[in-house]
């Protein structure tokens, strides 16, 4: 029998070779590896799906000790995962033939993907999503039954499994295009650069430049968090960054812990605003509105620094 820390390395293992192979897949394109939309886009959601299942137990909590090792479910899960979102390439040419009517076998496997992406979806957002996407799911076939203000003539499960599980309009669609073939790169890069260190150093130079003053430490907070974002393009990763300084420097000047918190995530998410690198949805305008990316940067520039929390005036 292998020991739970031994195990616990090996499952370590894979989740670092399963990182670096998706790190090193959307590196190579589309200058070594060049494949059609679709493929690119169902073995990046392929990985991704791997990985949720791998680091992230049912109940959200990432398995970061040997007491939160791999289940054998979330194998099983990860495996399906894998090939129900790998289908669509597997079989491209027989869904095309046959677009608007799924087999049997189509259906069940569409199901199981829909599933298990919300599913995966729960586990590092937690239920909103899932919550919002299974109430218009129901809306969708329960639509001829609803109030006259509401009632619509609903769909059938095979137009709903081919529009969703089985085109590039659904589950395939931009957003996912968007994150396999730019949102993937901003966030390497700026995850490099956080490991390299600078959210400290951003963190660092915003203090000792407005830490004397008055209210120096809020004013700190504003300023890293809005530096941060200039790399990191998250709010989540601003707060987690730069919070873990600036939060206990202000609670130590006196600011409650609430009002310090609140500071801190007010400036974190406006810091996802910062260009060049942002949040996703800027490169979702971006491809919807058939624009350059760089004219969101030049929109977003004067937004992003003006904003403020109200709690600083």
């Amino acid at each position: 029998m292998v020991p739970v820390a031994k195990r616990f390395d090996i499952e370590r293992t894979m989740v670092w070779i399963v990182s670096l192979v998706w790190a090193l897949f959307q590196l190579a394109l589309p200058r070594f590896i060049i494949l059609d939309s679709i493929t690119v886009r169902a073995i990046h959601l392929a990985l991704a799906v791997i990985l949720i299942f791998f680091t992230l137990s049912i109940r959200r909590h990432k398995r970061t000790d040997p007491a939160d090792r791999i289940h054998f479910a979330d194998y099983i899960l990860a495996g399906i995962g894998c090939l129900a979102v790998l289908y669509i390439v597997l079989d491209w040419t027989g869904i095309s033939m046959r677009a608007g009517i799924p087999t049997g076998r189509d259906i069940v496997i569409s199901v199981v993907l829909v599933i298990l992406v919300l599913e995966a979806s729960r586990r590092v957002i937690g239920p909103a999503l899932g919550a919002i996407a299974v109430i218009f799911t129901v809306y969708a076939f329960l639509g001829p039954y609803m109030p006259q203000i509401l009632a619509f003539r609903g769909v059938s499960l095979e137009k709903y499994i081919s529009q969703v599980a089985l085109s590039t309009e659904g589950i395939y669609g931009i957003p996912l295009d968007v994150s396999a073939n730019t949102v993937f790169l901003f966030v390497l890069l700026g995850s490099m650069l956080a490991k390299a260190g600078a959210g400290h150093f951003y963190n660092d130079l915003a203090i000792s430049l407005l830490g004397r003053y008055k209210g120096g430490p809020a004013k700190a907070a504003v300023v890293s968090s809005g530096l941060t974002g200039l790399v990191s393009g998250s709010s989540i990763a601003n707060v987690v960054t730069t919070g873990t300084f600036t939060i206990p420097l202000m609670k130590k000047v006196g600011y409650p812990g609430k009002i310090a918190a609140a500071t801190e995530v007010a400036a974190s998410t406006n810091g996802q605003l910062m260009p060049p690198i942002m949040g996703a949805a800027a490169f979702i305008i971006a491809e919807y509105l058939s624009i350059p990316y760089l004219d969101v940067v030049k929109a977003a520039a004067i937004p992003a620094r003006t904003l403020r929390p109200r709690s600083l005036g």
